[in-house]
């Protein structure tokens, strides 16, 4: 694994745009690569130790034009809204002690926060977390750009109108260059507080700039087509003053969140809001569950889940990416008949609210 991570980090930076720079009084020309060092070696240490290896998925390394991205098996264990905060929930102990005693990793917990300082300090836009549990990934990207440069500052230069705050000018460049914004980048980007965060990101959303995805800790932000390409059309309208220019994007932002969601949209959104509710380990015990998975772990872990709480079979089948009469036939019934699980409505068996938890040992003894 330390041979791995030094070949990898020296072949990305082989490949990686580098910045010339010529120190006054010197001889020779230094090139520095664009991403630092420090921001890159703690991504490939994050990546390495907090990816599952439950999953038969390698840990990829993509270079695109602009930007660089790491990705690796296994969503976060850590809620993404906290990512960057002292404490860490680490997948591999194991590994994670190691790497910490041979200090190819910073101190514990501190390794998003590294990442952030790192790339803050170098000028560049700061770097984006992914974590998604219906994927079970987690996507670290670094962007080329230099953050508020001249470029974005007249590309700026259109929304003056709109009165906006330096903390959602620095929104936009993000949202413009990633293609998505979180409460948790938005507050690492502007050291506000999450209620802080909620609004601003609301009222961009409000005025028709951004279109929100998901709900609760899950909730992103994707720019609308006007705050791309279309809003110096509107902005230099012959007939329009700033207020009928607002209306104009709030009806923009209510025609996009009045169109229907697909079902598959709304079926990940609610696995996603079940998952939210799990502790990380059964969490992620959940996300490493296949469709070819043996019948023998998936009863397991729907006892692991009763023990939480009740589930309805409809909520199984959410969170286990099967359908509902499969949860019933191949799952409850084998783990009622075995007396593992039991009916919280048990004189009405086919009531609609009808949920199922587990019982315990001794009881079943």
């Amino acid at each position: 694994m330390f041979r791995l991570l030094r070949r990898t980090q020296a072949a990305i930076l082989d490949d990686l745009p580098k910045a010339f720079g010529l120190e006054e009084h010197a001889l020779q020309r230094s090139d520095t690569p664009i991403i630092p060092q420090r921001a890159l070696r703690e991504a490939l240490v994050n990546a390495l130790m907090h990816r599952s290896y439950r999953m038969q998925a390698p840990m990829q390394v993509i270079r695109y034009a602009n930007r660089l991205e790491i990705r690796n098996p296994g969503f976060s264990l850590k809620s993404p809204e906290h990512l960057g905060e002292p404490g860490s929930v680490p997948r591999n102990p194991a590994i994670a002690s190691v790497l910490h005693e041979t200090r190819f990793a910073e101190t514990k917990g501190s390794g998003i926060r590294a990442i952030c300082e790192s790339m803050d300090k170098a000028g560049l836009t700061p770097p984006l977390f992914d974590s998604d549990r219906n994927r079970d990934e987690f996507v670290t990207r670094f962007f080329f750009h230099h953050f508020l440069g001249e470029d974005d500052i007249r590309w700026l230069a259109q929304f003056k109108d709109l009165h906006l705050s330096d903390e959602e000018a620095r929104a936009l460049v993000v949202v413009r260059e990633a293609g998505l914004i979180d409460n948790a980048t938005y507050r690492s980007l502007n050291k506000v507080d999450t209620l802080a965060a909620s609004t601003a990101l609301r009222r961009l959303r409000d005025i028709g700039l951004l279109a929100q995805q998901g709900r609760g800790s899950a909730t992103r932000y994707r720019p609308t087509d006007k705050l791309i390409k279309g809003v110096n059309e509107i902005l230099s309208g012959t007939s329009g003053s700033a207020s009928s220019m607002l209306d104009s994007l709030s009806s923009v932002s209510t025609s996009l969140s009045s169109k229907p969601e697909s079902l598959s949209s709304m079926s990940g959104q609610k696995r996603n809001t079940l998952l939210n509710e799990l502790p990380g380990q059964l969490a992620a015990r959940v996300g490493a569950i296949g469709q070819r998975h043996p019948p023998d772990e998936v009863r397991a872990l729907v006892v692991a889940l009763c023990q939480a709480r009740a589930w309805t079979a409809e909520e199984l089948a959410s969170l286990l990416n099967r359908k509902p009469e499969t949860i019933r036939q191949d799952y409850l019934r084998p783990l009622l008949a075995r007396n593992h699980i039991t009916m919280t409505i048990p004189d009405k068996p086919k009531s609609p609210q009808q949920a199922y938890r587990a019982v315990e040992a001794r009881q079943r003894q």
